[in-house]
Parts: C-alpha cells; structure tokens; sequence
C-alpha cells in the first residue's frame, strides 16, 4: 500500500470506489471478478532429495539450478467461491488485458453467452484493455463485459489474499519447470474450487472514514 499523503482525494476517490464495488448485493449474472499477478522462480535440483522418515525431515541439497521464472495471473470471485489461475510466460500490461478478456467465469458460473463482471484490478490500466481490443472490434464480442475498477490500493484486492493462500498451499517449495507449476496450480485450483471457498470485505468505507480519517481532506 505504502504510505500516501494526509488529505489524499484521488486515493481517497479510488478506495472509495473499490470498497463501495465491495459492497453491493451479490448478483450471480454480474460476478465480481478480482484480478492480481505474483511471480515465481522456476528452480530445479541438482541432486535427488532425501526422503522423509519419521522423526526427520525431508533433505534438501543447498545448491540448485535457476529455470527461468514464470508469471501467474489470479481470477477471484470470492462471493462464488471460484478461482482461476493462467500461468504465463510475461506479465506485461496487455498480458494483462488479454487475461481479462479470457476470463472463463462466464462458463464457469453463469452458462450464458455473455455477461457483465465487476473487476477489482489494483494492477491494469483500462487503457490498456482498449487498445488491446478495440481496434479488432473485440473488446465486447466473444467474451465477458467488464466494468473496471482499477486503481493503486492491493490491499483492497481479495485475490492478492487469495494468492496468498496459493503460495502457502502450493507454491512454498522448488518447482522445477512451468509445465509442472501449471500441473501443480490447476490441481490447487480444483480443490479450492470444489469447496467453494469464499470471502467477504469486511472493510467498509465507514470504517475507512473513522480508521483512515486522516486521508480525508478537510472541508
């Protein structure tokens, strides 16, 4: 989050923003979608660990080999209890965007030809999502229909908290190469998927006015 300015009214604006999105009633034809990235180093073994046994830990060698690093892009719908991670190669804005557009809640969740999502995205310049797709014609057609809401603040966003539960679960150890980190992630996926793991804001902007006053600008 860092540390932004007293009487900030553009990050004021844009908390607001998000935390009102946060806050309307759950409308399955308009799914809120929240959006983050992380990264993770691919490493491999030089030598073949030392299994566990009981009383003692597995043994890992000290030394490894670097393979590369591989981006992973979360889709989060906390109020369904879904998620999607896209491993890629690149995470660069229009990475990003094309993420967006391929979002697969709509036949995940809604069975529809299309549908409005509400997306919580800390990381993705709108413009971005335009010039991705528009010039094609394709910004609209094919695909989900996304309201953005993007702006600095992570820590307003659920799927950095939901990447957080990725890396404890799943990504807390070496993994070798990126067909295995997809092999390993889609397994995540369906087991979190299948119990419908949710979550819910608890902050409000009520809470924001009293806790965060001193963002406010004084009038």
């Amino acid at each position: 989050m860092g540390h932004p300015p007293d009487a900030n009214a553009a990050f004021v604006a844009a908390m607001e923003d998000i935390l009102d999105v946060y806050q309307r009633p759950h409308d399955p034809e308009c799914p809120m979608v929240c959006v983050d990235e992380t990264s993770k180093q691919l490493i491999a073994e030089t030598r073949v660990p030392i299994a566990a046994k009981p009383g003692r830990a597995a043994r890992y060698d000290y030394e490894y080999r670097r393979n590369g690093t591989a981006n992973l892009f979360m889709m989060f719908a906390p109020l369904e209890g879904w998620r999607h991670v896209k491993v890629t190669d690149r995470h660069t804005a229009l990475d990003y965007a094309q993420v967006l557009k391929e979002c697969p809640i709509r036949t995940s969740l809604t069975r529809r030809k299309s549908c409005s999502s509400r997306i919580i995205s800390t990381r993705t310049n709108p413009r971005r999502f335009t010039e991705r797709f528009s010039r094609r014609g394709t910004a609209a057609r094919g695909t989900v229909r996304v309201a953005l809401h993007a702006k600095h603040g992570s820590w307003l966003d659920m799927a950095e908290s939901e990447l957080g539960v990725l890396s404890f679960q799943c990504l807390d150890r070496r993994i070798p190469d990126q067909q295995m980190l997809k092999e390993e992630v889609d397994a995540w996926e369906a087991d979190r998927n299948k119990k419908h793991a949710e979550a819910t804001g608890g902050f409000t902007t009520e809470n924001a006015r009293v806790k965060l006053k001193r963002l406010y600008p004084a009038l």
